[in-house]
């Protein structure tokens, strides 16, 4: 790792031990762990983490003006540009729908592999017009 990466992760993890309030705590791991991902994609953000305030002010600036309750997406782009103001971030989702319930197929061999014949097999795709 680089110089700012490392420092970088060292200070967020620090700093997250001097984190108060209810709302920045309840906060506070989710939003340091993506900090720490950013710091490890993009060198000139670690180098803002290292250059910028104290996780803690980070912290605060996130909960800032928060109510009853805030997305992860905004939270994570409060954090960043608390360190890099005018930085944005995306996220993609994609659905998986069978997910866990989808078991690895094992590749079809014929029973009898070696004596198995080939067929040519011939779609007319007028019939489906």
């Amino acid at each position: 790792m680089s110089e700012f990466r490392d420092e970088a992760l060292k200070k967020l993890r620090e700093g997250a031990k001097n984190v108060r309030g209810s709302k920045e705590t309840a906060m506070k791991e989710a939003v340091r762990a993506t900090l720490e991902t950013f710091c490890t994609q993009d060198e000139e953000f670690a180098q803002a983490v290292v250059q910028g305030g104290s996780f803690s002010d980070c912290m605060t600036a996130v909960a800032k003006g928060v109510g009853g309750h805030i997305s992860d997406l905004e939270a994570y782009k409060k954090a960043v540009q608390f360190y890099f103001p005018g930085a944005e971030i995306r996220m993609q989702m994609t659905i998986d729908l069978i997910g866990a319930a989808a078991k690895e197929r094992e590749p079809y061999t014929p029973k009898h592999a070696s004596t198995a014949k080939q067929e040519n097999i011939v779609l007319d795709f007028t019939e489906f017009l």
